[in-house]
């Protein structure tokens, strides 16, 4: 089935160097201890706040979302198992006509 598909060239994933992930996962942490001892008035709701917390709570769910692999379509199913039934019919009565 690859014959019929293009691949696409491999995704541009760019790393920053001067970005300190761990000074801003503290930076976080102290906010949310502010808010919630009263220090800070209490934030706003935001989808993006529980966006993917249900992959990220997930073993399974999070590591297919790191593969980035996609599942099977139901169109390549159905043209593998038309194809294996025509291989099928060929082997059963010996003729090509369908």
């Amino acid at each position: 089935m690859g014959m019929f598909k293009m691949e696409k060239p491999r995704g541009f994933k760019h790393q920053y160097i001067y970005v300190d992930e761990r000074k801003e996962k503290l930076q976080k942490l102290e906010e949310n201890a502010k808010r919630d001892l009263g220090m800070l008035p209490p934030k706003e709701f935001s989808p993006e706040d529980i966006r993917g917390k249900f992959v990220e709570g997930t073993k399974h769910l999070k590591r297919r979302k790191e593969s980035g692999r996609k599942p099977l379509t139901y169109g390549v199913l159905l043209i593998a198992i038309a194809i294996l039934l025509f291989v099928l019919h060929y082997l059963v009565t010996g003729e090509l006509n369908f």
